[in-house]
């Protein structure tokens, strides 16, 4: 039987701080889905991974190996454009290592674009539009920002 005295306290609304920002997309730039290799130049030595998606600003890859958050590194990659190739390399820094497989080692790495050339980021901005090779990526998120 409930005690009418005490106040009663209302249940969680999403307006709520511990809610705030809690499945909103945190992205400043859209992405698209990409499918190619990339290459990586860690301080460990030179390994392959597979790109999942591209932003002006980032790349999201696949590895077998875990690589932890804000290891630099070099990244070197081949963006298809309507010409062809495009040659883009930088640099990045990880922002997000995520196990994918619990019985493999298989990661998601997220890394953030911090070197990279204003005509690379021309490019792949480009791409993620739509305008360049290939016809139009799916585009995966974006928000307002």
């Amino acid at each position: 039987m409930p005690d009418h005295d005490q106040p009663q306290t209302p249940p969680p609304s999403d307006d709520t701080p511990s809610q705030q920002g809690r499945g909103r997309e945190r992205r400043r730039w859209p992405r698209a889905d990409a499918d190619w290799a990339i290459s990586l130049a860690l301080p460990e030595g030179e390994y392959r991974a597979r790109v999942r998606d591209v932003s002006r600003a980032g790349v999201c890859f696949f590895i077998d190996r875990a690589i932890p958050v804000m290891t630099a590194m070099r990244i070197d990659l081949e963006l298809p454009v309507e010409e062809g190739k495009r040659f883009i390399t930088g640099g990045g820094v990880v922002v997000r290592c995520e196990k994918i497989s619990a019985r493999l080692d298989h990661y998601e790495i997220a890394l953030f674009l911090n070197d990279i050339a204003g005509p690379d980021q021309e490019a792949l901005e480009a791409y993620v539009g739509g305008r360049a090779g290939g016809g139009d990526p799916q585009l995966r998120s974006q928000t307002a920002d």
